[in-house]
């Protein structure tokens, strides 16, 4: 066979030279803008699973195995399934604290921060909230984080990692200026959410979380707490109730019947509806849901 013609049946995966495990949808997309074809990335979490429990299946631990390296959220969002996977694959290249490893949380602010942790609260992250990346603003940070990562494992090619994250800092500021302006009669209306994951969403936007269906971070409401939450709506008048596309919507389904609030689907990552397929389609999204 012709080479020219075997070199166009490679897979294209073949001409990157660092396979890139990523904890989930939204980073394999960031680490793909910065790193072009010189990286392959691996997502381990799809983007319609509960982000805090993803079943660590062997498929999974072969993907962590194969890896050159390892970027996670962190804020103990993978706490529950991420290390299991890193000791069952027994990589040195994904192990924490190693110049292969990336945690991103370390290059953010985190807010929420409890003042104690303990079993009474529910499953609170002591770090702080960890769905920071629901700030569009935190993805050029964490866009930089990941661009300095990759060229300090492979500064052979640091001018075009510095090329791509130049190009995707210049489209990005564009959408913010665009979301912002979505967006600023939104400031002050009140919301109710199922679990707090927007916090950094509606702190951006100035949307006034006043409840969630979840009493307690990872606890089901109860009939007591349903029925003081619908109180709550008939006197506090919120716009909507934002809610999680993993978790059901039945309690949410429920209040709205009973108060004839709306229910309003808030992806969080890539793919978590089907209409999600990059980053800018998950803001498009999310700044054009609430009406």
């Amino acid at each position: 066979m012709n080479k020219y013609i075997l070199l166009f049946l490679l897979p294209l995966t073949l001409f990157a030279h660092l396979n890139i495990a990523v904890s989930y949808p939204y980073i394999g997309a960031l680490t793909k803008s910065i790193g072009g074809k010189h990286i392959n990335t691996v997502v381990l979490a799809k983007g319609n699973w509960d982000p805090h429990f993803v079943v660590p299946r062997p498929s999974l631990i072969a993907k962590v195995r194969n890896a050159d390296a390892l970027i996670m959220n962190g804020g103990q969002l993978e706490i529950g399934w991420l290390p299991p996977l890193i000791n069952r694959a027994s990589n040195p290249k994904t192990n924490v604290d190693t110049s292969t490893f990336l945690n991103l949380s370390q290059h953010v602010e985190l807010i929420d921060k409890p003042k104690s942790v303990d079993r009474s609260g529910g499953d609170v992250h002591p770090d702080g909230n960890p769905h920071f990346h629901l700030n569009p603003e935190n993805i050029l940070v964490l866009a930089e984080a990941i661009k300095k990562f990759l060229i300090s494992i492979d500064a052979k090619h640091k001018d075009i990692y510095e090329k791509n994250y130049k190009e995707f800092f210049g489209m990005w500021k564009e959408k913010l200026g665009m979301w912002k302006h979505k967006m600023q009669d939104k400031k002050g209306l009140k919301v109710i959410q199922f679990h707090d994951n927007l916090a950094y969403f509606n702190k951006l936007y100035g949307l006034e979380s006043i409840a969630t269906i979840e009493p307690l971070p990872g606890v089901p409401p109860s009939s007591r707490h349903t029925i003081n939450l619908i109180k709550l709506i008939k006197d506090e008048k919120p716009c909507c109730i934002l809610h999680d596309v993993y978790h059901s919507t039945k309690t949410a389904d429920f209040i709205s019947s009973k108060t004839g609030i709306k229910v309003v689907l808030m992806p969080h990552d890539i793919g978590a509806l089907e209409d999600i397929k990059s980053l800018v389609s998950l803001f498009d999204y999310l700044t054009s849901a609430i009406k």
